[in-house]
């Protein structure tokens, strides 16, 4: 999948959970499919309060 995951923390976050619900297994497929860094995307997320939810596949 072509495309760019939004660099603003909120729209990132919505458009992340919104792949994982849809398109991706697990968050490593996401970061993958969209040559990310899982580390950064985490990051960027626990900036705004949100940690990957491996059993629910979204950041909570």
């Amino acid at each position: 999948m072509a495309g760019k995951i939004p660099n603003d923390p909120i729209m990132c976050l919505s458009f992340v959970n919104t792949q994982l619900r849809d398109f991706y297994p697990d968050l490593d497929e996401l970061c993958s499919a969209f040559d990310t860094e899982r580390s950064e995307l985490e990051k960027k997320l626990q900036a705004v309060g949100y940690t990957y939810d491996r059993e629910k596949n979204q950041f909570r």
